[in-house]
């Protein structure tokens, strides 16, 4: 693990905890940073435009442009807003991002945490965001703010329940809550992935296929209602809601909300392709391996890893530019009357599997 590294490397164990700590903010923020050009050029292409091509070649820079804007605007509070829960919500909403990553593994050499529970954890600590919300929403005293802030805890709350029913049936069928464990099981062949069976670990039954399928499909339509993405955006409905919970701030308040945006999006497909694509395995093997260079497999680990959590947000983008907003209603009954059903009946068929 590199926190031993960094441990014999400084031989201060709060030091390197501290470094290990914050390694994780050096992928973020420049991920953030892409995935807006990003978001920009795939939103772009799909509209039959070019989308940013000024600042930088082909527009590469702009969002370097973006970070400098904020960087310089001016720091509006109003008048009549609770300062203290204000200025504290962004905070809390970027910190339950960050937490997140503490136990998503980001190759074998790394991982902030190897928790046990490590799939526990992200869903208890990610709840951190709707209190962030809800604080943005009252503190801003603002009608608009605090109806998309309720709206978003609504729906945060509701899609958590489908997305841990999904966790506990890959709790029934692997015996694991730890991440890292989960990856390491998969091995590098694609048909030892969960979304297969996961033929090496043992856990390889021909009738759970399709349950891990189901599982796939409800695990990720429930993560993008909860990290706000389209067709689930209505907490910041610009047609009814201006912005959202966030309508009252400006300059580096406004761009943490965005980056806690953009790093739930990796989050959760960073989740989704541990649980069930192999994490940082990668599906033909190691170079590193076949030439001997011991070094060079973690790095590839980490490229598998980043590269299946970057085609994930790439769908989430997709998904945005191609269908329309929900209602409040249709919002609210694909979770309750849908996903969860669908879950609950998963689970079973996964337990049953299981014992029979």
């Amino acid at each position: 693990m590199i926190y031993d590294f960094l441990l014999q490397l400084t031989g201060n164990a709060a030091i390197s905890s501290l470094i290990n700590s914050i390694i994780p903010l050096t992928f973020i923020i420049p991920f953030a940073l892409f995935a807006v050009y990003l978001e920009r050029k795939v939103s772009a292409h799909m509209q039959d435009r070019l989308g940013p091509m000024r600042v930088g070649w082909h527009g590469w820079l702009q969002s370097f442009a973006d970070i400098l804007k904020l960087l310089q605007k001016e720091d509006i509070v109003t008048a009549d807003a609770d300062k203290k829960l204000f200025n504290f919500a962004p905070v809390l909403v970027f910190a339950g991002s960050y937490a997140a990553f503490a136990a998503i593994p980001f190759s074998s050499a790394y991982i902030g945490t190897n928790l046990d529970l490590g799939l526990l954890y992200i869903v208890a600590v990610t709840s951190l965001v709707v209190a962030g919300i809800l604080m943005a929403g009252w503190g801003s005293n603002n009608k608009y703010s605090l109806l998309g802030a309720v709206r978003s805890a609504a729906q945060i709350v509701s899609y958590e329940i489908p997305t841990t029913l999904v966790i506990v049936t890959v709790i029934v069928m692997t015996g694991t809550l730890n991440l890292h464990k989960l990856s390491t099981d998969q091995t590098s062949s694609f048909y030892n992935w969960l979304i297969f069976g996961g033929y090496a670990a043992g856990w390889h039954k021909f009738a759970l296929i399709p349950s891990m399928f189901v599982g796939f499909l409800v695990i990720f339509i429930s993560t993008l209602a909860e990290v706000n993405r389209t067709p689930f955006d209505i907490p910041e409905a610009e047609s009814e809601l201006v912005a959202g919970y966030h309508t009252e701030y400006s300059g580096m308040k406004f761009a943490m909300f965005f980056l806690a945006e953009y790093a739930n999006m990796f989050a959760v497909s960073a989740i989704v392709a541990t649980i069930f694509f192999g994490g940082f395995q990668s599906p033909f093997g190691y170079l590193g391996n076949t030439l001997g260079i011991s070094w060079l497999r973690p790095i590839e680990e980490f490229f598998w890893f980043a590269s299946k959590g970057i085609f994930f947000v790439f769908v989430q983008m997709w998904l945005r530019w191609t269908l329309p907003r929900l209602r409040v209603d249709q919002l609210m009954a694909m979770c309750w009357k849908y996903l969860i059903p669908i879950a609950v009946v998963n689970l079973i068929i996964v337990a049953l599997i299981m014992v029979l």
